[in-house]
């Protein structure tokens, strides 16, 4: 049996009105996200906003940001950051993982 898509983190399944509930934000608010980059969620084929469960992480984390008076150009520039970051530690554990590979098995003295 296939996965659904509410099993799927980055399926496109919430309405900008629902995620302003949810999150008890301004539909502004994340029409503003949108218009700054800071957050793209998809778009239904009627051009609607469409969030997903990662989406919906993505602005709370944000909203915390601004929260603390964080710019939303100082926050988008953060989450950048913290992609490159992620994408580096998984490319060192793949290097780790290719080294350990290599270098076989302990050797007993």
């Amino acid at each position: 049996m296939s996965d659904l898509p509410f099993d799927d983190e980055l399926a496109p399944l919430y309405s900008l009105g629902q995620v302003a509930e949810m999150l008890q934000v301004q539909q502004a608010y994340l029409r503003r996200l949108d218009q700054h980059e800071v957050i793209s969620p998809s778009r239904s084929s009627g051009g609607q906003r469409r969030y997903s469960r990662h989406d919906i992480l993505v602005v709370q984390h944000v909203t915390r940001m601004t929260e603390e008076g964080m710019t939303l150009i100082a926050i988008r520039r953060i989450l950048e950051l913290e992609h490159q970051i992620a994408a580096l530690r998984r490319e060192l554990d793949e290097a780790r993982g290719r080294l350990r590979e290599l270098e076989g098995p302990p050797r007993k003295r």
